[in-house]
């Protein structure tokens, strides 16, 4: 069987039998897959570094479409060591990948892996943790359908006096439209949209 290189990022592992691992793991290539990495459990094991969740690499499979492929090597790239030593970090991308992991069962679009790992990236770095998670959480409306309107008002299409972000309407209405479903101040709304349009990895 051929080997196949993927760059993808584990999400989660499952322990699988006395010395195994199940990896899931976001590819670009191929979305969510599952991934055994045989023995990595073992002292010895060369893939036992790199068989966690939070590594992003270069994964060389054995790749089989409708079941679990094999891991026979991986070129790690990012191990997020910083995030791993401070407990808050460590929470808030747990949250991070365990969302994505959510959203990547609903697409297979490769660019959601460039996502999360800006989002990681940024942790890694050292900045505001609830910030860059909030961002990820607007930005991960857009692979589900649900993106807010946020350029104008989504029930006139007014762009001027927006008071409020309606659930009903899905976004953005003015002060004539508003039924007073969610009313944020002006720095909310600014912020809201900035959120929605930043690149992630942008932000210093």
């Amino acid at each position: 069987m051929k080997i196949e290189e993927v760059e993808g990022i584990v999400l989660s592992e499952t322990n699988y039998g006395e010395s195994s691992k199940i990896l899931n793991v976001l590819t670009k290539e191929y979305g969510l897959i599952g991934i055994m990495s045989k023995g990595c459990r073992k002292l010895k094991s060369k893939l036992g570094g790199s068989s966690r969740r939070l590594i992003h690499g270069i994964f060389y499979i054995h790749y089989k479409e409708n079941g679990v492929s094999t891991l026979t090597n991986v070129d790690v790239l990012h191990s997020f060591s910083n995030i791993l030593m401070d407990l808050e970090k460590l929470s808030y991308a747990s949250y991070i990948i365990d969302i994505v992991k959510q959203v990547a069962r609903q697409t297979e679009d490769e660019s959601l892996l460039d996502l999360v790992l800006s989002a990681l990236i940024k942790l890694e770095e050292g900045l505001d943790s609830l910030v860059i998670t909030n961002i990820l959480e607007l930005k991960l409306l857009d692979y589900l359908g649900v993106k807010p309107s946020i350029d104008a008002c989504s029930n006139c299409g007014s762009t001027k006096n927006i008071v409020a972000l309606s659930s009903s309407h899905g976004g953005y209405v003015c002060g004539n439209c508003t039924n007073y479903d969610v009313i944020t101040d002006e720095d909310t709304i600014k912020t809201i949209r900035l959120y929605a349009y930043i690149d992630l990895l942008n932000i210093k």
